[in-house]
């Protein structure tokens, strides 16, 4: 799988976009590698714009983590308005 920019809905609920792609992995060991990924704050609220905060920036400057497939609800297409807005945070 190539590395792709998409919006991943946690089991937990959380909403990130990142550079996702699959990786091979041992039994249990995360098979999914996210790459600059963003948490989307306000999401579903009506007449507020989605913002995109960096992913776990409190407690570390690394931009790569890795994810079990497990943990994933779905991963979506992002809509362009916040494509762009990703593109511009990560150039």
């Amino acid at each position: 799988m190539e590395t792709e920019i998409k919006c991943i809905v946690t089991v937990n609920n959380i909403i990130l976009m990142a550079k996702i792609e699959e990786v091979g992995s041992e039994l249990g060991e995360p098979d999914c590698k996210l790459t600059d990924p963003f948490l989307i704050k306000n999401p579903q609220i009506e007449g507020m714009n989605s913002t995109l905060e960096p992913w776990l920036k409190e407690y570390t400057k690394q931009n790569e983590f890795m994810l079990h497939s497990d943990k994933i609800l779905t991963i979506i297409e992002p809509k362009p308005t916040l494509l762009e807005k990703y593109l511009e945070l990560t150039a």
